[in-house]
C-alpha cells in the first residue's frame, strides 16, 4: 500500500490486524506532534495502528526504490518461465 493510499483506507477501514509482537520507537518531537495530529483526524484507529501502517507503507516504498541487482540464483519463475 502507498502512503498516499493510507488516509484512504483509514477512512474506510476502522480496524487492522495487529501482530502480538511489540516495538518501542522513540519519536522526535517533531514526529510525535505529526502522530497526535493523525490520531486527532482519525480517532477510530489506535497510534500503535496508525504506526504500523505507516511503516509498514514506507518499507514497501523503500523496497520498490532499491535498483534490480541480478543474483546468481534463480529463486522463482513467472508464467513463462523466466526468471
Amino acid at each position: 500500500m502507498k502512503i498516499r493510499e493510507l488516509a484512504q483506507h483509514w477512512e474506510e477501514n476502522a480496524k487492522g490486524r495487529l501482530t502480538q509482537t511489540g516495538y518501542t520507537i522513540h519519536l522526535d518531537v517533531e514526529a510525535a506532534a505529526r502522530l497526535a495530529a493523525i490520531c486527532d483526524m482519525y480517532p477510530k484507529r489506535q497510534p500503535e495502528e496508525l504506526l504500523g501502517e505507516l511503516f509498514g507503507a514506507a518499507l514497501e516504498e523503500l523496497e520498490a526504490s532499491f535498483p534490480y541487482i541480478k543474483g546468481s540464483q534463480v529463486v522463482a519463475t513467472d508464467e513463462e518461465g523466466d526468471p
